[in-house]
């Protein structure tokens, strides 16, 4: 019967210690990072379905310059722990703040192109710099 109370608690925190202990750092940063899109009550971006309206959250991982048509466009693609989406501003060499390691969050319908999904001209936020989202 104790066995039963066990398995509903939360894991011990020499369990917790350990689990921390032993993986990399990408796993932990990919953790906090969906732990934080869970607490700002944004979609995972693993669960964003074509032509969805959404709001996610998370860190810029590469921001670049590419045209699309003649047209200046800048890309950034923003990871939330579960996966990744390219975020596009259609006539835009530059935003200020727009950076790698910058996190923030975006409002959009989702679209895919080239397998992968974007957010073209999406209402966005920027989060403070640094670890934590406050």
């Amino acid at each position: 019967m104790s066995g039963d109370i066990r398995s509903d608690r939360q894991p011990g925190r020499l369990r917790r210690m350990l689990d921390r202990l032993t993986s990399s750092p990408e796993e932990l940063q990919a953790e906090e990072l969906r732990q934080d899109a869970q607490e700002a009550g944004c979609t995972p971006i693993s669960r964003c379905d074509d032509r969805q309206l959404v709001t996610v959250t998370g860190t810029l991982r590469t921001v670049t310059l590419r045209p699309r048509a003649g047209v200046p466009a800048l890309e950034a693609e923003l990871f939330d722990g579960s996966d990744a989406l390219d975020v596009v501003w259609l006539g835009r060499r530059s935003i200020a703040g727009i950076e790698p390691g910058r996190r923030l969050i975006a409002s959009g319908r989702i679209s895919h192109a080239h397998g992968r999904r974007v957010l073209f001209n999406p209402r966005y936020e920027l989060r403070p710099v640094g670890h934590g989202s406050e």
